[in-house]
């Protein structure tokens, strides 16, 4: 091999070095301005071909503004008298006052006369959050003493929401950094080498997430709280792992060769295959969500296949650039010296790795069956996992304004009120469906928008349209729009009940063709009809990816197929415990049908990655050594890092449960404990123990890769 010139060899590291420290200077700021191109809004999750998307977005055609309703309530343990009344009226009037509030409706005292409310449409061209919390203040200031306010329906709940998610770019990047520290100052013991890793992973961050906004700005992707925390998680979590891939075998390499110009050509070599068949699996799985049919899901994809692209350029330029500059001093007090005398075979069989192979190669077969059987009475739970769906009142941990106006409203007017289901029908179908939804139980009232009306509707009975006014006022015409007319039933139940769901299936069934059903209720509905057809397309399909990839880079056909078995077993075995901590232990509502499907593609993607680390040094090994001692040689050499990298990741993403959302937190345990799960047991056990058993042959249908 020929040796470029000297100033060459570290010209290449300075430019590169440079280029990355460009990218994080000004990506960097950009940590700030997520919100300018995110949105937390139910728009950012709808089914995009789903009755409930079409109805959401032709609603803005009758009301004249895209707006989001937001219910103030007010609440007293004394009946309301005429005095308070007109207190509370007058501090709904001022609301309407509030730049991003149009107009607020008339104020309705409940039947008990123990509670009032009102409608207070919200321009979504605002900042929701922050209206939402100065009609809060306002009503702090105004309401008389011994009322109580909240301000909820589906503004008070995108608040609570935006709130919740306030901690991504600081809590959770902080938490996040700071346990990915602490393990690499345990598991590098040197003072430089942690730190160099750690750059290298906030720079793909900042590199991924400039361009991610970039694509946001301009509509090819979109950004929501949920995508933006994952993809922090997800760069910062892989980064570190093919950075720990890259050290350790450039530890190896220097202790084999005199100079660190030879050491980074072959540990380059010996990692870029393993480092891109694992960021490629992990993308493919990844891309597999294009195909879903929820925004959230689809937004997913790409964001983060993007940010495991700069993952992956960071550990293969920027890292090697820096240690090629330090050399040997990166791993300062314990600096690995050259050594031509020292036995290869003596250095692979220390450590409590080569002794775990070992102990493996006794009675193989023993182990493996052992471990299929303990991961498959973990898996048995799976089935208990109630993954059907939460209300939305429960997606927020913790306290939620929104939630307990929810509870107090149910307790005094219609659960459904303030929130109806949109009806989108032909104006002259508007007798019949207006005459099916009022025959409909679970319907409480019926109304059609109007323009005519002073209220903005109008309410619908058996005799038709109702007029306001004296008797001989003429009823108001409904707005059309395309020839279309807009309904709104107000439901007995609150909007994100089951109650309220299989009212508007049953909804649904009865108007057929004749009419599109929307609203809230209808978004929950076809957004978990959604996510169970997504669960049941995408999971084979990441399957199938993973498994082509993984036989391409093996040159094999039953190794792969094994390494996918275990991982999905262990998947199984991580989603029946978390059924187990979730039902029992966390007493969790249950979960969003699009959390099984999360947790594959990360465990599944992610789980694979140790599988590939182990086995493309296994085959290298068994080029040279034969098929049995190159498992028990690649498992001794791998075991530390891959062991360091899944407690890194599982670090990472345990980090998610700071932010108060159920679904982080769900995805949290499911992907913190598959890793570990993973890394511990059947990387460790049960993958080696398979490996000794079938022998040679596990290299089917090629020949053994043995020299």
């Amino acid at each position: 091999m020929t040796t470029p010139p000297r100033w060459l060899r570290y010209a290449l590291p300075l430019v590169l070095i440079t280029i990355w420290f460009i990218v994080a200077g000004i990506g960097g700021p950009y940590f700030g301005r997520v919100d300018e191109v995110s949105s937390n809004d139910q728009a950012s999750f709808l089914p995009a071909s789903a009755d409930a998307t079409q109805v959401s977005e032709r609603f803005s055609d009758f009301v004249g503004d895209d707006t989001i309703p937001a219910i103030i309530l007010a609440t007293s343990e004394s009946t309301l008298d005429e005095a308070t009344v007109s207190e509370l009226e007058a501090a709904v009037a001022a609301v309407a006052d509030l730049d991003a509030v149009d107009q607020v409706s008339p104020l309705i005292v409940a039947e008990d006369g123990l509670a009032a409310q009102a409608f207070a449409p919200l321009d979504t061209d605002a900042e929701i959050d922050g209206t939402v919390e100065e009609i809060r203040a306002l009503l702090d200031d105004r309401l008389p003493e011994g009322v109580t306010h909240h301000v909820t329906g589906p503004a008070g709940f995108t608040a609570d929401l935006t709130a919740a998610f306030g901690g991504i770019d600081g809590l959770l990047l902080l938490v996040t950094l700071s346990a990915v520290l602490v393990i690499l100052l345990v598991v590098y013991r040197s003072l430089l080498l942690p730190f160099l890793v750690l750059i290298t992973s906030l720079f793909a961050l900042c590199a991924a997430l400039l361009t991610n906004w970039w694509l946001a700005k301009t509509g090819i992707v979109s950004l929501n709280g949920q995508t933006q925390g994952i993809l922090f998680i997800l760069v910062i979590g892989a980064a570190t792992d093919y950075s720990l891939l890259y050290t350790a075998r450039y530890s190896e390499e220097l202790r084999r060769h005199p100079t660190k110009h030879a050491a980074t050509v072959a540990t380059l070599r010996g990692v870029i295959e393993p480092i891109a068949a694992s960021g490629g699996t992990v993308i493919a799985g990844l891309l597999c969500l294009l195909l879903s049919d929820l925004s959230s899901n689809k937004s997913l994809g790409p964001v983060a296949s993007i940010g495991i692209v700069f993952a992956m350029l960071g550990a293969l330029t920027l890292l090697p650039a820096m240690l090629y500059m330090l050399g040997r001093s990166a791993f300062w007090p314990r600096r690995p010296s050259y050594d031509a005398d020292r036995s290869e075979d003596a250095w692979v069989r220390a450590g409590a790795y080569a002794a775990t192979g070992r102990f493996i190669a006794r009675r193989p077969r023993l182990v493996w069956i052992a471990c299929v059987v303990l991961l498959a009475i973990g898996a048995a739970f799976a089935p208990t996992l109630k993954a059907d769906g939460v209300p939305a009142s429960e997606f927020v941990l913790g306290a939620s304004d929104a939630r307990d106006g929810q509870e107090a409203l149910a307790e005094h007017f219609p659960g459904g009120s303030g929130d109806p289901a949109n009806v989108l029908t032909d104006e002259e179908d508007l007798a019949e469906v207006a005459g099916i939804l009022l025959a409909t139980d679970g319907v409480s009232s019926v109304s059609v928008l109007s323009e005519e009306s002073p209220a903005g509707s109008a309410p619908v009975t058996e005799d038709g349209i109702q007029a306001f006014g004296p008797p001989g006022t003429p009823a108001p015409a409904p707005t059309v729009s395309d020839g279309q007319v807009l309904l709104q039933a107000t439901l007995e139940d609150a909007a994100d009940s089951e109650e309220a769901a299989a009212t508007v299936r049953a909804l649904r069934a009865e108007i057929g063709d004749r009419a599109l059903v929307g609203g809230t209720t209808a978004v929950a509905v076809d957004t978990n009809d959604t996510s169970i057809r997504d669960r049941n397309l995408i999971i084979p399909l990441v399957l199938a990816v993973i498994l082509v990839i993984l036989i391409g880079l093996l040159r094999s056909v039953l190794a792969p197929v094994l390494l996918v078995a275990t991982t999905v077993l262990s998947f199984g075995t991580a989603m029946g415990t978390a059924a187990i901590v979730f039902n029992h232990v966390l007493d969790l509502p249950g979960a969003d049908p699009s959390v099984p499907l999360y947790g594959f593609v990360f465990l599944v993607a992610l789980g694979i990655d140790y599988n590939i680390f182990l086995m493309t040094r296994v085959r290298e090994e068994s080029l040279n050594h034969g098929t049995r001692d190159g498992i028990l040689r690649g498992l001794a050499v791998t075991g530390g890092v891959i062991t360091s990298a899944g407690i890194v990741l599982a670090a990472t993403f345990a980090a998610l449960a700071v932010i108060p959302i159920l679904f982080l937190l769900q995805l949290a345990f499911i992907v913190a404990f598959g890793v570990l799960l993973d890394t511990f047991f059947v990387r460790t056990l049960l993958v080696p123990a398979l490996g000794l058993d079938i022998g040679r042959a596990i290299w089917w249908p090629a020949r053994r890769p043995e020299r």
